[in-house]
């Protein structure tokens, strides 16, 4: 697959088979991950994978309970992977404090779509996950404060994929040349619109 099918093909997938994922496929994505830049080249990133059955069932139990149910169905995916930040680097604390900008939760973000979208070349299915009972893992894990849960990504085979395509904005909608526009204007030449419209 090309990189720009690996990215149209990429879904949140929220079904998944009743199928072990090889640790090596894994793997190949923690690799991808670790390759992601970073603020100051930081790498605040750190990965636990939670593949154990028994053990997924009861972080799956503490993550996804009460006002978390919303995201129970991650409980049926083989494999759990809770992205940390390590956020005691000097580019963290520059970030927030001249820039205003948390630039661990950038870092997390490029390195966590590095691991999504070599899972899905791979064949793997996987979510993004925000909503979730970060000081029930904390404790359950026993994860030092030096690391800050920032999201789960659950993986696995998909047992289903969402019909159709991405529904997204048009990239007029969202893009300027040179200068902002106010809303319902794009501010390109007609030109543009047809090269934007033919997927530019």
């Amino acid at each position: 697959m090309t990189l720009d099918e690996i990215i149209k093909s990429r879904r949140s997938i929220r079904r998944y088979l009743e199928r072990p994922v090889e640790r090596e496929k894994i793997v190949a994505c923690l690799e991808a991950a670790r390759l992601a830049p970073s603020a100051e080249n930081a790498q605040p990133w750190r990965f636990l994978v939670i593949d154990d059955p028994g053990l997924r069932e009861k972080v799956a139990e503490k993550a996804f309970s009460g006002i978390y149910s919303f995201c129970r169905f991650a409980a049926r995916a083989p494999v759990l992977v809770l992205l940390l930040a390590k956020k005691d680097f000097l580019a963290n604390r520059l970030g927030r404090l001249v820039q205003g900008t948390q630039f661990y939760l950038l870092d997390l973000g490029i390195a966590g779509e590095h691991f999504v979208l070599k899972a899905e070349e791979l064949g793997l299915g996987t979510c993004w996950i925000g909503w979730f009972n970060i000081r029930g893992l904390r404790k359950l894990l026993k994860i030092p404060h030096r690391y800050q849960p920032v999201a789960i990504i659950s993986v696995g085979y998909p047992a289903s994929r969402p019909p159709g395509e991405h529904v997204r904005k048009k990239l007029e909608e969202i893009a300027w040349f040179n200068r902002i526009e106010e809303a319902g204007s794009t501010g390109l030449e007609e030109s543009e619109k047809n090269n934007f419209s033919d997927g530019y």
